[in-house]
């Protein structure tokens, strides 16, 4: 009939005009963001606007060895109320008496994150002891060091706890509170390795290639129900020099420092950046692995980045002993 033939064109009509609206909007955005993103690149550091970390309670993972311990020394010195969790109690004692011995104050919690019960109990002990935390990084992170037949099924199990799960429990206890408040900060350390995977790290990299997809995917959601003051980093580091690597022997790029890689994720709170990676051109240079063939990609990965020339020294994994 006319009157369904009128309907249906003035549907037809709706929906290309809500079409039509959808791309001349998202294409102002684009051109808005891309420049954005373009300015702040290009923008001298001292430039930006960073927000203050005096008196945020600021909980790092992990933070009793190698980057957690460069992280905790620094936002103390940004004056942050520092609260280390760890499942080493002498190297929680020594990297309190670093901290206390340059004048800062730390409160340290000897907790096994790969346990989901320990993790909300000290989460409420912390509640109770300190107050609601502003910003959570979760850094702990464990690597076992063998080719995939030779990691103990125990090992496989134990990777995924404490590098990928532990988030799952951190988050959990504190998010409520921050979306209560309105505002909030969660970084996640990642790994390059979860953006390419390497020799020896079959359970290591696949537990990197998970926290960005929690991270991503927590983000996302937190965006559409409009939480969009509660903030999120992720951070993805080339190989660093604490111990975990060890016997590592990279063939192009030395190993990261983690005074510098805590430098910049203090930074990258600071600033409230969304996605970081160590060294920064990195971000640009492996995502080219999904446009160029599979068997140059592992041309290049053997010839050029020698990804498992390096690891063959890698030693096996240990229990960490005081840092």
């Amino acid at each position: 009939t006319i009157s369904a033939a009128l309907n249906w064109t003035r549907a037809v009509i709706a929906k290309v005009t809500a079409g039509v609206l959808e791309l001349i909007v998202l294409s102002w955005l684009s051109v808005y963001y891309i420049s954005e993103a373009v300015i702040l690149t290009v923008t001298p550091a001292f430039l930006w606007r960073e927000k203050s970390l005096r008196g945020k309670v600021v909980l790092v993972t992990g933070g009793a060895g190698g980057v957690g311990q460069e992280l905790a020394l620094r936002l103390a010195k940004h004056k942050a109320r520092v609260i280390i969790w760890d499942n080493n109690e002498k190297a929680l004692e020594k990297v309190q008496e670093r901290i206390e011995s340059e004048g800062y104050k730390v409160h340290t919690y000897p907790v096994d994150v790969s346990d989901r019960e320990n993790v909300y109990k000290y989460a409420d002990i912390v509640k109770s002891d300190i107050g609601p935390i502003d910003i959570l990084i979760n850094n702990a992170g464990i690597v076992c060091g063998q080719t995939f037949l030779e990691i103990p099924d125990y090992m496989i199990e134990k990777t995924f706890k404490v590098n990928i799960l532990s988030h799952y429990w951190t988050t959990k206890a504190f998010l409520p509170n921050m979306i209560k408040t309105g505002k909030g900060h969660i970084v996640t350390v990642g790994s390059l390795t979860g953006l390419l995977g390497t020799y020896k790290c079959t359970d290591y990299s696949a537990t990197k290639h998970a926290t960005h997809g929690f991270h991503e995917s927590l983000l996302i959601e937190l965006k559409t129900h409009g939480h969009h003051k509660i903030k999120m980093t992720l951070v993805c580091p080339y190989f660093i020099n604490t111990g975990m690597f060890s016997g590592c022997k990279p063939r192009n790029l030395p190993m990261l420092e983690p005074k510098d890689v805590a430098k910049r994720i203090i930074t990258a709170i600071k600033k409230e950046e969304v996605y970081v990676t160590l060294p920064g051109f990195s971000r640009f240079v492996l995502p080219l692995k999904h446009f160029i063939p599979a068997k140059l990609s592992w041309a290049v990965v053997y010839r050029v980045i020698q990804g498992p020339q390096s690891m063959m020294g890698m030693r096996n994994f240990e229990e960490v002993e005081a840092a």
